[in-house]
Parts: structure tokens; sequence; C-alpha cells
């Protein structure tokens, strides 16, 4: 399988906004299954098996079996390729231009001082 594949099924994964929402209530700890559906009241247990089945193909969600109950952990490594693929490099674009901005306006902001300060000395010596 291709690394374009993974990242399809990634993207393809957090598409649907439940399943979004599943990785966002599996962020703080691993959770049953029983405990994923008593989260989402609205979703019956088979959408979200569905939901979790589409997570872990796309290596979202690792479940652990422990005894009848299954545990689901997230696993942030996929979301952290597609981090370091696409959002990392255009944010460090933008953080280098936001910098060459303060620069420039904080450089301007100083010229203009200095430019006011000459001026005000041109004013007091002219009226001594």
């Amino acid at each position: 399988m291709s690394n374009e594949d993974e990242l399809d099924r990634v993207f393809k994964a957090l598409a649907n906004r439940v399943r979004r929402e599943i990785c966002d209530a599996l962020k703080l700890r691993p959770l049953t299954t029983k405990q994923l559906c008593a989260a989402f009241p609205a979703i019956d247990r088979t959408t979200v098996m569905m939901h979790l089945r589409v997570l872990e193909r796309a290596g979202l969600v690792v479940a652990v079996r422990k005894g009848r109950e299954r545990f689901n952990h997230l696993d942030a490594m996929p979301i952290q390729a597609i981090h370091e693929r696409w959002i990392g490099p255009h944010a460090a674009a933008a953080a280098a231009g936001l910098g060459r901005l303060k620069r420039g306006l904080e450089g301007a902001g100083e010229a203009r001082a200095d430019t006011s300060a000459a001026g005000g000395k041109k004013q007091t010596h002219g009226a001594a």
C-alpha cells in the first residue's frame, strides 16, 4: 500500500464530522465501544462501529481487547504525517512572512520617530 493511499484513507476518515468527533472523544483517554456509543446517543451502535472501522483502516484508531471490552485508542501519527507534509511548511512560510512584516513595520515606525524627533529639534532651534 502506498503512502498516498494511506493519506487518502486518513482524509476520507477525517472528512466526516462524526468521525472527527469520535477522535476528539478519544483524545483524552481510550474509551470502550460502549462508552463511545453512550457519548453519541443519536447514533446506533452499528453506525458507531462502522465509523470506528473507517478510523481503524485509516490508522487513526487502534482497538485493544481486554476481556469482553474493546478499548479504542486514538493514534495521532497519521495526523502528524499530514501536518508535516502540508501544514508545517505552510505555517513556517506564513510565520516568516509575518516576521518580515513585523520588522518592516518596526523599521518604518523607527524611521517615523527619527523624522519626528529631527523635525521637533528644528522647531525648537528655530524658536530659540
